[in-house]
């Protein structure tokens, strides 16, 4: 009786504490990894590789940061205004003092920041 009851206890621990845990993501999964200012890159570089391989696009939601892996998405959201856009890194830089973040003509469209250039920015990693 009393290893039934040590038993059922023992597995209704191991439940709960599995309800509990967490992935461990770089940056917390939605914690805000990072801030400082971005940039945009377009029509310069349309159709040339980025540091992925893969071509670029100036109408698709990608970035270029320094570190973050290859196809991480990135919540990057304006300081300036709140608007907020998700994006996947494929691509290095940016490689300009001071910027965190380099993003693509369409992603910076959805932020508001194509006239001013460079904004602050916070980053959220969400995968």
């Amino acid at each position: 009786m009393k290893l039934r009851i040590f038993t059922i206890l023992l597995l209704i621990a191991l439940i709960g504490s599995g309800c509990l845990m967490t992935r461990n993501r770089p940056g917390g999964g939605g914690a805000v990894h990072q801030t400082g200012k971005a940039s945009w890159y377009g029509a310069a570089f349309q159709g040339k590789p980025t540091a992925s391989g893969e071509p670029f696009n100036m109408n698709a939601l990608t970035a270029a940061h320094r570190n973050l892996p290859f196809g991480t998405q990135v919540r990057v959201t304006n300081q300036n205004n709140g608007r907020s856009v998700v994006v996947r890194i494929n691509d290095r830089g940016p490689f300009v003092d001071g910027r965190i973040i380099d993003l693509s003509r369409a992603a910076a469209g959805q932020i508001g920041m194509i006239d001013a250039g460079v904004v602050p920015v916070s980053l959220e990693i969400l995968n």
